[in-house]
């Protein structure tokens, strides 16, 4: 089966998040747009044999990225506008929280998330893992319809309306920068969302996560930290080897390091690094136990 250029190529840093990163803070997710909740147990005996009978869109996030989690409402909603005059959906749309069900990512061969797939007649078809635009992923599940539709299962979708936007528009231009490798300018589209919505947790941690791609472009980590650890007094080899660290999925190596500089450290040099740490704690989801442990330790090198 052919995929349109729309479903393929479209990158995976436009949104994907390697699975050995670090956590992101929590979101509610509204389990309505979870639609058909994938596990180990119904995998093979459900939803395969079912996609003889309709096609199965299925997405595999994690709490850990709230790119792909922003992918759940949207595609929730096509499932609800695709249906037939009765009101039951014309697809199946499926969910998998890899980090719950990690024998289904790795049946799926999940390397990252989001990462769409498609079930026809029980074989899977790749079709996106970045966040695409509203329009190319109505396109794409119309294409995966109309070919299924010509295997004779389904049917190929009907005209619908205009596809709702549930991408705000700065993100939609952060994750077209950062899809194009454009760092600088996903960091604007981020500061220009949290100049209108200054509260809002999405864009914080969008922005928080760019300006960390962009201190560690081009960096060696293993480089980063022998020279950290061969210049303690040096901080600014700290932070660099820390944010290295916390980019590689180490919180615990890169708060260590931090908070064993403020320590050692006072006045402007102290204040220096411990703000940095602070930006460093809302990179994970504010209930990890290990935040908690960080800011005791934090508050005891400080006090």
């Amino acid at each position: 089966m052919s995929l349109p250029p729309s479903a393929k190529g479209l990158g995976n840093f436009g949104g994907a998040f390697d699975l050995g990163t670090l956590r992101q803070p929590a979101v509610t997710i509204d389990p309505a747009d979870l639609g058909y909740v994938v596990t180990q147990n119904n995998l093979v005996s459900e939803l395969l044999p079912a996609s003889n009978e309709a096609v199965a869109i299925i997405l595999c996030w994690s709490p850990r990225s709230t790119q792909a989690q922003s992918l759940l409402p949207m595609m929730r909603q096509f499932n609800r506008v695709d249906a037939t005059a009765t009101g039951e959906p014309t697809w199946i749309f499926g969910s998998v929280n890899v980090d719950a069900e990690p024998a289904v990512a790795k049946a799926l061969q999940v390397q990252s998330v989001p990462l769409a797939i498609a079930i026809i007649q029980e074989q899977l078809v790749p079709l996106f893992e970045s966040v695409p635009p509203a329009d190319q992923v109505r396109a794409v599940i119309n294409k995966v319809l109309e070919l299924a539709a010509q295997k004779g299962v389904g049917a190929a979708p009907v005209e619908t309306a205009d596809p709702v936007d549930v991408i705000e528009p700065e993100e939609e231009a952060a994750m077209a920068a950062l899809q194009a490798g454009d760092y600088l300018g996903a960091k604007r589209s981020y500061e220009e969302w949290l100049k209108r919505s200054p509260n809002n947790d999405f864009a914080k941690l969008g922005l928080a996560q760019v300006e960390l791609f962009i201190r560690i472009y081009g960096v060696d980590p293993v480089d980063a930290a022998k020279q950290a650890d061969a210049h303690p007094e040096d901080l600014a080899m700290q932070i660099m080897a820390a944010d290295c660290e916390i980019a590689q999925g180490d919180f615990e190596g890169a708060t260590s390091r931090l908070i064993s500089a403020v320590r050692n450290s006072a006045g402007d040099d102290r204040k220096r690094v411990r703000d940095h740490l602070l930006i460093l704690f809302t990179l994970i989801e504010p209930d990890d136990p290990r935040l908690a442990k960080a800011r005791q330790q934090l508050a005891s090198a400080l006090f």
